[in-house]
């Protein structure tokens, strides 16, 4: 299996599986003389890490990343980076019953015709449980970005109940168990949420991530732009099933002078937008505004309710999951989101500076970041 890689100048390769011994990455390209620990780490991979309420898997990994290469005394040497997490509580028996049968939905019958053969624990390779090291990734890309940026996740919609953008408050979020910024909406997704879990049945998700204080001139135009390697990135991230940037599909029903993002000068000479329906990228490459980039992810697949499947005989064949699943997996996709948005733009910050030596445009101040959500 290739394409465990991404990223150019700041490129991660990951490795592992659900039901192994342990999950790694390797991460090229940190620039030397960074300072970096494992606690450094460890509270993004908190956030992220299963049993933590009972709207997530129950499995309990305390995901306690370990740096084995790649850093001396406290410090990046300008080396791979190589980072290991052990899986701790495996519960392979659980899928024992469908070692043969396909579950709809999932990656197995894709996995069976690509390469003959899969890892039925957990999903094996195709398993959420190998976002932990994308997340473990995406803190020390948050280190190599200037101390400006500032990237943050929430979880807008749970199936067809979306926020109210009029209580949006990122302070809510460490509130509840949702990553939710409205608490009205939290109270109501735990009260769905808890029917939908009895039932043995899942619910998909909508969310969406942030990222402030990022210089204009990140991207190019053509084939390296900013939001098509974001929209990458998204769509990577495990039951991700749509990406938009900024307004998105919403921008299809709307007027060009609607859509448009119209400029002002400031007193003081810099560029003011008022208005960020372009979700902080133009052309490919960002404007200094707030990129916004938000993902739809469907239900989780493995689910208790019986449902019609096949087996690796040909035969049709009904299929139940048994096990410790997440009855909304869009819950924990927040942090994975978040360093999604870290390493692109890490990445792309490194590829600025190796082509254009810095942040300061030819002629007009940097914009302020005047924008309508």
């Amino acid at each position: 299996m290739s394409h465990n890689s991404f990223g150019h100048l700041f490129r991660v390769t990951t490795w592992g599986e659900s039901h192994g011994p342990a999950i790694g990455c390797v991460i090229d390209g940190a620039p030397p003389r960074i300072p970096l620990t494992e606690a450094d780490i460890q509270p993004f991979l908190d956030q992220r890490r299963p049993g933590q309420s009972r709207f997530t898997t129950q499995r309990r990994e305390p995901d306690a990343v370990k740096i084995v290469s790649g850093v001396h005394d406290g410090m990046t040497t300008g080396t791979p980076i190589a980072l290991i997490i052990e899986n701790t509580d495996q519960r392979s028996r659980d899928y024992a019953n469908i070692a043969d049968r396909f579950r709809p939905g999932h990656a197995d019958i894709a996995y069976h015709w690509k390469y003959g053969i899969r890892d039925p624990r957990g999903g094996g390779r195709s398993s959420a449980r190998e976002t932990a090291m994308r997340v473990a990734a995406g803190a020390i890309a948050r280190k190599i970005l200037p101390a400006t940026v500032v990237i943050r996740g929430a979880l807008v919609q749970i199936g067809a109940h979306r926020i109210d953008r009029s209580r949006f408050d990122w302070d809510e979020i460490p509130r509840n168990d949702f990553f939710c910024p409205d608490p009205v909406a939290a109270a109501e997704w735990a009260t769905e949420l808890d029917a939908i879990r009895k039932a043995g049945s899942s619910i998909g998700a909508v969310v969406e991530i942030q990222a402030t204080g990022a210089p204009p001139g990140l991207g190019a135009p053509i084939y390296a732009k900013l939001d098509a390697d974001l929209a990458s990135a998204m769509m990577g991230i495990n039951a991700v099933k749509a990406v938009e940037i900024g307004d998105g599909f919403a921008a299809a029903a709307l007027r060009g002078e609607q859509n448009a993002d119209e400029m002002r000068m400031n007193p003081d000479g810099s560029v003011a937008f008022l208005a960020n329906h372009a979700g902080g990228i133009l052309g490919g490459i960002s404007t200094g505004q707030p990129i916004i980039v938000r993902f739809a992810v469907k239900p989780t697949s493995s689910i208790l309710t019986e449902v019609a499947g096949v087996d690796s005989e040909g035969r049709e064949t009904p299929i139940q999951t048994k096990g410790r699943h997440d009855p909304c997996v869009g819950i924990r996709a927040v942090p994975v989101g978040e360093a999604m948005m870290a390493c692109v733009l890490a990445d792309h910050f490194l590829r600025h500076r190796a082509q254009c030596g810095s942040f300061t445009p030819a002629s007009l101040p940097l914009p302020t970041n005047i924008t309508t959500l």
